[in-house]
């Protein structure tokens, strides 16, 4: 990203300064505005020059070279391509301010960038992550929402790029590219943000990359972390509300842990007990009796309140023949969805039947 943004530095500059105008990294690497063979050909000499002079603007091989140390070290050269014309060297203290202050803002934005991403990661220790902020000046009792970002894997799309050019580049909201095509998005909020205003912000981001990229975006939102170092827990529970979401509600596009409700109590217990409550509460394999009209009632039945007649209105039946369903289950399962209890117990047996069914992944 930085090659990007010196490139596009180095391509203005030499337009103003009307010369060919370069960067040398301390790794090797050479940006220029124009083409340098010339340069790379003759690279280790320009380093050894460069390394013993004590002059900090250096002229040969047709260039002026101005060398920027770090620690010792040689950090960056900036070169200008002059020929055998003069070139005014405050030209080039001008041109090395610029480009070193743009190096600056990219590498402090990229360290608290990856320092986020170990945050999520969990590789930072505790104590480390108050003294690690302080030194980045990263804010350290702010309101924080973290949103898991998952999209499919299609070539030739930069999910990253279209929502790095959504969230602003403020050095407080961070896009974290990390594995399995997933992104993290750490975004300060106002005090006090509502469940509805954070969706609205995650409905914005995924309706934008939907429309630019044409793939399909599943998005996580965690609680709010009022503190830096409950970043990494409110991400965690993102992942926890993309993986929980496919599995209960696998038409929405957007979750919120905080709306999970007793979904999110199944998703946390073992197998083997969910297994054991499901064999208990349908013996033989009673639900497996039922047929699809019956379960499309059941579910129309839980939208409305257990109430049946809205339940019979909105299925265009009559109330008797819903009542005659009912009975059905009841016969069936043992269970009678008009008293409050069995139905509750009905209703956990069926989200647990397709959370075993769904296996999703753990976090």
């Amino acid at each position: 990203m930085i090659n990007k943004y010196l490139n596009s530095i180095l391509t203005q500059s030499s337009k103003i300064l009307g010369f060919d105008v370069g960067v040398i990294e301390g790794n090797g690497t050479v940006l220029s505005s124009n083409k340098t063979d010339d340069i790379e050909a003759n690279l280790n000499s320009i380093f050894d020059a460069c390394s013993v002079t004590d002059e900090k603007i250096l002229k040969m091989y047709g260039y002026t070279f101005k060398i920027v140390h770090l620690r010792g070290k040689i950090d960056y050269i900036i070169f200008v391509k002059n020929g055998d014309n003069d070139f005014d060297t405050s030209h080039m203290e001008m041109l090395a301010t610029y480009v070193g202050g743009m190096r600056q803002i990219h590498n402090d934005k990229y360290d608290k960038a990856n320092f986020i991403k170990n945050m999520l990661a969990d590789s930072i220790l505790p104590g480390d992550i108050f003294m690690r902020s302080k030194e980045l000046h990263l804010s350290l009792d702010v309101d924080r929402a973290v949103f898991a970002l998952q999209y499919d894997d299609i070539r030739g799309v930069d999910v990253f790029d279209i929502i790095s050019g959504i969230v602003p580049g403020n050095g407080k909201d961070f896009v974290i590219d990390l594995d399995n095509n997933m992104i993290a998005i750490v975004k300060e909020v106002k005090l006090g943000i509502s469940p509805e205003e954070l969706e609205s912000v995650a409905s914005q981001i995924v309706n934008t990359v939907t429309s630019e990229a044409m793939v399909n975006i599943h998005l996580g939102i965690g609680t709010v972390a009022s503190n830096i170092k409950d970043i990494a827990k409110s991400y965690k529970e993102a992942r926890i509300a993309l993986e929980v979401g496919k599995v209960f509600d696998s038409d929405k596009y957007i979750m919120n842990y905080e709306n999970l409700g007793i979904a999110r109590l199944i998703y946390q217990l073992p197998t083997t007990l969910c297994e054991l409550f499901l064999s208990e509460v349908f013996k033989k394999d009673s639900i497996d009796s039922l047929d699809q009209e019956t379960l499309y009632t059941i579910q129309k039945f839980f939208e409305n309140n257990l109430n049946v007649s809205e339940t019979s209105r909105q299925l265009y039946v009559h109330r008797n023949t819903l009542v005659y369903r009912l009975d059905k289950v009841k016969k069936i399962t043992g269970l009678d969805l008009r008293l409050f209890d069995h139905a509750i117990v009905f209703k956990v047996a069926l989200m647990v039947k397709k959370y075993l069914v769904s296996k999703p992944m753990r976090i």
